[in-house]
């Protein structure tokens, strides 16, 4: 059976950091892409960042525009995890961070085209 699982959620203040973690069982994740998406209350689900295959051990990372400077994903085949490295956080960055698993190696920002999800880490940036 395979699960996605994230943490490292939590409540924050602007300008702070936090990392999540997203950690899967099941199978390995190394050949397929790996994405972050995120949905803010009455929102759209929205992608954040996604981590495409491009070597053995190597991953391309792509953001959505918001995040770019501020977030980096990143892989760590060997516990089958992936990261969200968010910086300089923002009131507008708050949200629920759902971890996603698509079984090709490129990254997309299509919800649909994800095969596997977490069941999401609450994010809530506030003064």
């Amino acid at each position: 059976q395979v699960q996605l699982v994230e943490s490292g959620g939590g409540l924050v203040q602007p300008g702070d950091s936090l990392r999540l973690s997203c950690v899967a069982s099941g199978r390995t994740f190394s050949g397929y892409a790996m994405a972050w998406f995120r949905q803010a209350p009455g929102k759209e689900r929205e992608f954040v960042a996604g981590t495409s295959r491009v070597g053995s051990n190597t991953y391309f990372a792509d953001y959505t525009d918001s995040v770019k400077g501020r977030f980096t994903a990143s892989r760590d085949n060997a516990k089958n995890a992936l990261y969200l490295q968010m910086n300089r956080l923002k009131p507008e960055d708050t949200a629920v961070y759902y971890c996603a698993a698509r079984s090709k190696s490129t990254a997309t920002p299509t919800r649909n085209d994800y095969d596997y999800w977490g069941q999401g880490t609450q994010v809530t940036v506030s003064s």
